[in-house]
């Protein structure tokens, strides 16, 4: 029985395709050069997140900030949340390369205004197009990684993003340690202007990918879901104006917090119910969390988050307060941590690469960080910081192996859903940030109230925040006030560990949910790297791949292929995008 003649043609197309890569060794320099513009591209956005943190004393300070310091991250948490769901659907209209190039200006021009900020204010405001950008970006990148590699290859190349995150994570807090020390804050985000413009020309150049045509661009730009956007982007907007106020301005039983957290979480469970039911094209399709699996690797990212995003917020805090340690000395002690990241992250992606089972991987990880949390609730004003090296690394190896947590969303989904799935991934991480930062920020607060010496209360003026108006007075204490502070700090960071310790636990329940789906290596053709042709015109110069058209509906169905072993040169079948169906549990 002969193929249909439209799968015959997807076929002939696509074994041109997979001769072009042999020719070109497979994955070869031009891959290697795309992924490494993909690198640079997030090493911008987490060397900047890592950064600031240490910095932030030093910021608040000279902007007289302590009434408003808690927006430099939310406002910075809330436009990455808000614009995450959206980029993905505009890299599917517009082309990932394109929206990236964007999304680095966007970047680009936030650190130019937070550079120059003479307010608090004017900072906010421009770390708030940071975050537009920083979003955008990181989806991206997640998002072209998976057009370019299968999942059944791509733990090793998930792991050197991972790495690269981490790389950027390690070196932030004492980059930014070392500028707020000895120079100004401010060159922290004039140090982005360059590596935006480096950034910006390896993508311009050799981010050659390929892109389905599209008929009528404004068509496509109002067929988004701009509905189940605008209430996504309002209930984060209000979920994060709440975790902001909540234990710093208002009390968490005030109506100033629970009013508009309560409208947030419900907002979110509309926005899900109007793409399920009514959304021509919805910003996040049931099909992508009505598994169990799915459900439970975002449910393991969101708590994955809310530690890792708690312990790099708050353990600084502890070495500048308790251990009287300057930015810089803050920024080192946390770099075995840091550094120890890495070479997890990429353990865990060759692991299962090689085995395709992740759900142990996650239980090593989850077992580790409760070790390593559980160890830094012993720590007080004088311990060692030697002693808080093993701890770091301990924690640090778990927080390496979660990010195994995307196979869990990915491996019962086709590869169609790509886009779709990631996006609303990262947009989980970067809501469980504004969360960690709100709830560790309260506990600390009103731990500190109940801690610190009535004598030493007196000194920070009211409405202020506690923390980060006492830093920088602690070094110039007398004794015995000064110990006492210190231990007050100790006593109430060690709080936070105590819950943070809970969440892991429960990360460690949400395997439970999961199965060891395999790992396939079917490949969304519609999308990937742009190959050599060589002569011809039309559709091969476009470096559109292989397409089936439903003559009824007119509309366009995604071919995705089966590379066997994950190599561009491999043996390829041809499978119509609706034949395809997600695995279910």
């Amino acid at each position: 029985m002969s193929p249909p003649p439209s799968v015959s043609a997807a076929s002939s197309r696509t074994e041109k395709e997979s001769e072009d890569a042999r020719s070109d060794g497979g994955r070869g320099w031009r891959f290697w050069i795309i992924f490494l513009a993909l690198c640079m591209s997030l090493f911008l956005t987490a060397l900047d997140l890592a950064s600031v943190s240490t910095a932030l004393p030093s910021i608040i300070h000279d902007l007289n900030g302590t009434d408003s310091f808690v927006w430099v991250s939310s406002a910075y948490n809330l436009a990455c949340t808000a614009v995450l769901p959206l980029s993905g659907r505009l890299a599917d209209i517009f082309g990932r390369r394109e929206v990236l190039l964007v999304s680095i200006l966007i970047f680009g021009a936030g650190s130019a205004v937070t550079a120059a900020a003479q307010s608090m204010n004017m900072l906010i405001a421009g770390r708030t197009i940071q975050g537009v950008g920083s979003g955008a970006i990181q989806v991206l990148v997640a998002i072209v990684t998976a057009d370019l590699i299968p999942l059944k290859d791509r733990g090793f190349f998930q792991s050197l993003t991972g790495a690269t995150f981490s790389l950027a994570s390690a070196g932030g807090p004492f980059i930014g340690g070392a500028i707020a020390q000895r120079t100004t804050w401010r060159w922290l985000f004039y140090l982005n202007l360059p590596l935006c413009g480096i950034a910006f020309a390896v993508c311009l150049v050799f981010l050659r990918l390929r892109k389905p045509p599209i008929e009528s661009y404004s068509k496509a730009f109002f067929a988004i879901d701009w509905i189940g956007n605008a209430i996504i982007i309002g209930s984060a907007t209000s979920c994060i104006l709440a975790l902001t106020w909540a234990g710093i301005q208002y009390p968490w039983s005030s109506p100033q917090v629970i009013v508009p957290l309560v409208i947030g979480l419900v907002g979110f469970g509309a926005a899900l119910v109007y793409d399920r039911y009514y959304a021509s094209h919805p910003v996040v399709p049931a099909i992508i969390i009505n598994n169990r699996t799915s459900l439970g690797g975002y449910i393991a990212s969101f708590l994955h988050g809310l530690v890792v995003n708690s312990v790099a917020f708050y353990l600084p805090t502890y070495f500048q307060a308790a251990k009287i340690a300057t930015p810089l000395l803050s920024g080192l002690y946390l770099f075995p941590s840091a550094i120890t990241i890495s070479p997890s992250a990429i353990a865990q992606g060759i692991i299962i690469s090689k085995t395709g089972k992740y759900r142990v991987i996650q239980v090593i990880g989850w077992c580790a960080m409760l070790l390593g949390v559980g160890l830094l609730t012993i720590l007080d004003e004088n311990t060692s910081v030697a002693i808080s090296i093993p701890f770091q690394i301990i924690a640090a190896v778990g927080f390496g192996f979660l990010y195994a947590t995307t196979f869990s969303v990915l491996a019962p989904l086709d590869p169609t859903q790509n886009a779709a799935a990631l996006s609303f991934l990262l947009f989980v991480r970067t809501l469980s940030s504004a969360w960690a930062i709100s709830i560790s920020a309260t506990i600390l607060q009103n731990q500190l109230r109940t801690h610190l010496p009535p004598a030493f209360l007196a000194q920070i003026p009211p409405g202020h925040d506690i923390a980060y108006s006492a830093i920088p007075i602690i070094p110039t204490l007398a004794q015995p006030l000064q110990a006492e502070v210190r231990a007050a700090f100790a006593d109430s960071i060690r709080l936070i560990w105590h819950v943070l310790l809970a969440f892991a636990a429960a990360g460690l329940l949400s395997v439970l949910l999961q199965k060891d789906v395999a790992l396939h290596s079917k490949m969304d053709r519609r999308w990937g790297m742009k190959e050599h042709k060589k002569g011809g015109a039309g559709a091969a110069e476009e470096g559109v791949p292989s397409r089936e058209t439903d003559t009824d509906t007119d509309t366009e169905k995604p071919v995705v292929v089966d590379v066997a072993e994950g190599q561009l040169g491999g043996e390829v079948q041809v499978l119509p995008g609706d034949a395809l169906q997600p695995q279910r549990d």
